[in-house]
């Protein structure tokens, strides 16, 4: 196995601090790595420009590669091509649906579609209704929207 497919499944052990079922894989922010003159260079991308976890996603992904060997680790972000949901591995999507956030439904690469959401309603990761209403497009952290499931009258988060 080459170092970057060890490092790989090194990184898909580390969890996302907002959203625990899920990991930096998972989320997709993890875009490159690369070794040079060993030093291990890991490149990576914020769900958004403000995301607070992102200084964790770093300290967690030095500790996560100094504990198995590799000292010289450096973190670069990048913000281009900025991040999208259509990252998120499906893997992904099923893990929010049993921890009761619906995940994306639809693709987008346009990140204006987040901003002017024309969906009508996602469907509720309880009971699967799709007769749901946006209550807010910023839920608990602003990467999420709140939407309301009006069979259940209970709060939807998605991603």
């Amino acid at each position: 196995m080459s170092t970057k497919d060890k490092i790989w499944n090194l990184l898909e052990e580390i969890p996302d601090p907002e959203i625990p079922v899920l990991t930096i894989h998972d989320l997709g922010i993890v875009r490159k790595i690369d070794e040079i003159n060993n030093e291990i260079i890991v490149t990576i991308t914020p769900t958004y420009s403000g995301c607070p976890a992102m200084n964790q996603f770093e300290a967690d992904i030095v500790t996560t590669l100094n504990k198995y060997g590799y000292d010289k680790v450096s973190i670069v972000t990048t913000y281009d091509p900025p991040w999208t949901t259509d990252w998120l591995s499906e893997e992904a999507k099923k893990k929010l649906q049993d921890y009761g956030i619906a995940p994306p439904e639809q693709k987008t690469t346009d990140k204006n579609a987040l901003l002017v959401d024309d969906r009508k309603s996602v469907t509720c990761p309880q009971c699967k209704s799709t007769n749901s209403k946006m209550i807010s497009q910023f839920g608990s952290t602003a990467c999420k929207s709140l939407y309301q499931c009006n069979e259940l009258y209970g709060a939807i988060s998605t991603i």
